[in-house]
């Protein structure tokens, strides 16, 4: 019998290899608005939920945020975004990883700071079997460095949270994890380094899901076979 902790998982950077796409939209947006800047400066807030980043990012330029400029950025960052959701694709070992879980009966959840209308062409790529809970921005009342996501898929789950294990590419998952208590496990898919993700919480740090599926008995997942 398979044994070990759930797992919840964030799906930009850690499942789908969508990070750069959001990356190009959120520049597109905030140009929108004349808010100019460097695409190094949006990768670093992106994990965070879209209002909070727009907020981060419009205090470090010094600039207030207006109502309808926060509305006209989200606006056109979905339409951005959607023009470039045909490229995104799995990650290396995404679906394995979770066809595995599945199999070995060992429960897990999505969390992400998405709204659904962005994150279902990407949930649709994982071929997610019914019945796993998927958590998004419209659901809870805060995102990400909030814990409010992952604490919501334990319970959809069953689980005590503290016997849980968050899966995300950002400080801002490991920071959610950690303040959700649960575990952090750190995927450097999403373009964080290793020592940040460390210093943010994650005690293991694997370089995609693919990397994760082979070092599954690192993360209390016992089974009876070896994982491909």
């Amino acid at each position: 019998m398979p044994s070990g902790p759930a797992f919840l998982f964030d799906l930009d950077g850690t499942l789908v290899d969508s990070v750069y796409q959001h990356v190009l939209a959120w520049r597109e947006a905030l140009e929108s608005v004349g808010i100019e800047l460097s695409v190094w400066r949006i990768h670093r807030r992106i994990g965070m939920s879209g209002g909070l980043f727009v907020n981060a990012l419009f205090r470090e330029t010094g600039r207030d945020l207006k109502p309808e400029q926060a509305a006209q950025i989200r606006r056109v960052h979905a339409e951005a975004y959607a023009r470039q959701v045909s490229q995104v694709r799995p990650l290396p070992g995404a679906r394995e990883l979770l066809a595995y879980l599945t199999k070995a009966g060992v429960p897990w959840a999505i969390g992400t700071s998405g709204r659904m209308e962005s994150a279902k062409p990407n949930l649709d790529t994982l071929g997610i079997p019914a019945g796993v809970p998927i958590v998004t921005r419209d659901q809870v009342e805060h995102a990400k460095p909030d814990p409010d996501l992952f604490l919501a898929g334990a319970e959809r789950l069953g689980v005590p949270i503290d016997e849980s294990v968050v899966v995300g590419d950002s400080v801002w998952d490991l920071l959610a994890a950690r303040r959700a208590r649960a575990l952090g496990v750190g995927l450097l898919s999403g373009g964080y380094g290793e020592e940040e993700l460390e210093r943010a919480g994650a005690y293991r740090v694997y370089q995609d899901p693919a990397d994760m599926l082979k070092h599954l008995d690192e993360l209390g997942v016992r089974m009876g076979s070896t994982p491909p």
